[in-house]
């Protein structure tokens, strides 16, 4: 593996320059300290009868000079594949840090075995063998039997000593994190312009496989194809009912290959969580016996994030807890990698201008800017593809000034009559109910056409899923019949 050129990520005047990404043919597989070779001369000429590193190597923040480790990239291989860290120094953590993490984990599990910690904080057996083995000679933990499951010191049980116990409650006054290690803030910064949604170059032959079960005008496509490419926000408008959600939902498939995020990232001794199992849905490692996963990493699928009408300002911002002493990510950092979508637009707590305001500069310049509870401004990389989807009339939502910086925009309009057969068509056979084309244009004719009843395409559906519940409920299998449709149509429609 080869160590790159330092290349965080560096603001400034708004816009971010991205980390230099190594060139198409390498795979970003971890962080190291740039001067490690260094530290490690100075940690040998510790005498032997010293359990300690000094403490000015100790206190250093290694997290500061890290740089990029690289491999050549395999065939197929994704640009960030995290491999598990050999030693704690790369884990851009410190010693005091990972020790003060399984102390906590001891206060809160009690007696744990050395196994169980190694799942607990998502490290190597060695590294945490090696931190167990400094805190039993500083009498932070004592061993208290063995379980005789595994080798070594995996099946040791550990606990705290009453030394232990009064040192780890003061560290939690200021810090109650207690969950898998974090990874430095800039592994994370590196990890996300690796595996940016941006810079695409799909086709339509590309896309139309994600859509096969929605029926979709070509200019569908000729818009959502280009915004895709650019990564750019999009705006989608129209009646409700039409397939503004349904098309959104798919989209992130389009644009491939699942991600990996961190449990929590670590900035000036504050956590940040950024994994949430409510937003992300984790999908299972490859079956690779060369790769050894860093498991402070999850993969996951590309996340789509989704709020509507309970979305407000503070959403969008860091949440530090008084009592837990960490950070929740806001949504946008949740969705790095993938797609916010806003739903609803024009429906939040918050005014469309307040919420426009607040998207500006990240859609300009990707980057965007965090307040944390210390009154630091963090700068996070904005490596998201936003649309805005709203059935109601733009013009009365927000300004020309807006709309210009959202490049793409969408109409999704009702379909005429021959689109609404042939999406009553597909989701017939999505339903088990029998195609009858007799049946439709009675449809058609007596509910749409007579009562001036524009269509939408969500109605198919709902339509259909009415006819197989009566159809169950009179004990017969589903089919559409007049006296069925009349039913339904009462049904689901309101008279005014």
């Amino acid at each position: 593996m080869d160590k790159t050129p330092d290349s965080s990520i560096e603001l400034s005047k708004g816009r971010r320059k991205k980390p230099e990404n190594p060139d198409g043919r390498r795979t970003l597989v971890g962080m190291t300290i740039a001067d490690i070779e260094e530290l490690s001369a100075e940690m040998i000429e510790i005498k032997d009868g010293e359990t300690d590193i000094p403490a000015d190597i100790l206190n250093r923040t290694p997290g500061v000079n890290l740089i990029p480790v690289t491999r050549p990239r395999e065939a197929s291989e994704p640009a960030f594949l995290p491999s598990a860290p050999g030693n704690v120094w790369s884990t851009g953590l410190s010693y005091s840090y990972i020790e003060e993490l399984c102390l906590k984990h001891l206060f809160q599990g009690g007696a744990l075995r050395g196994n169980d910690l190694v799942g607990r904080i998502c490290l190597s057996p060695v590294i945490i063998e090696e931190i167990m083995e400094r805190l039993r000679r500083n009498k932070m933990v004592e061993i208290t039997g063995s379980t005789g499951a595994g080798l070594g010191r995996s099946s040791m049980v550990f606990r705290l000593t009453s030394q232990g116990h009064d040192y780890i409650t003061r560290v939690m006054d200021r810090d109650m994190y207690v969950g898998p290690a974090p990874v430095p803030f800039n592994y994370y910064l590196q990890a996300v312009t690796a595996q940016t949604i941006r810079s695409n170059s799909l086709r339509k032959e590309d896309l139309e496989p994600h859509f096969t079960d929605l029926v979709l005008r070509p200019i569908v496509f000729d818009a959502i194809g280009p915004a895709m490419n650019s990564g750019k926000a999009l705006f989608f408008y129209g009646p409700p009912g039409n397939g503004k959600t349904a098309i959104c939902q798919r989209m992130t498939s389009c644009f491939g290959g699942d991600i990996f995020i961190p449990y929590a990232v670590l900035i000036d001794d504050f956590v940040i969580k950024i994994y949430d199992e409510n937003i992300h849905e984790a999908t299972p490692l490859d079956d690779n016996s060369n790769f050894m996963p860093d498991l402070r990493w999850v993969k996951v699928k590309r996340p789509m994030v989704v709020v509507g009408g309970e979305l407000e300002l503070e959403d969008m911002s860091l949440s530090y807890s008084e009592q837990v002493k960490y950070y929740e990510a806001p949504i946008q950092m949740k969705a790095n990698n993938g797609m916010l979508l806003i739903d609803d637009f024009g429906r939040q707590r918050v005014s469309p201008t307040d919420l426009l305001n607040r998207w500006i500069v990240p859609l300009e310049s990707e980057v965007d800017f965090l307040s944390m509870h210390t009154g630091k401004k963090l700068q996070v990389p904005f490596d998201v593809f936003v649309v805005f989807s709203t059935n109601l009339n733009p013009a009365e939502l927000v300004d020309a000034a807006f709309l210009r910086r959202v490049r793409y925009k969408l109409e999704v309009n009702r379909p005429d009559e021959g689109l609404f057969a042939e999406i009553f068509r597909k989701e017939c056979i999505r339903h088990g109910v029998p195609w009858n084309p007799d049946m439709i244009d009675y449809l058609i004719e007596h509910h749409y056409k007579r009562v001036k009843r524009p269509f939408n395409a969500c109605e198919p559906r709902d339509l259909l899923a009415q006819v197989v519940d009566l159809s169950s409920y009179r004990g017969h299998e589903p089919a559409m019949t007049k006296d069925i449709l009349d039913r339904v149509v009462t049904n689901y429609f309101v008279k005014f």
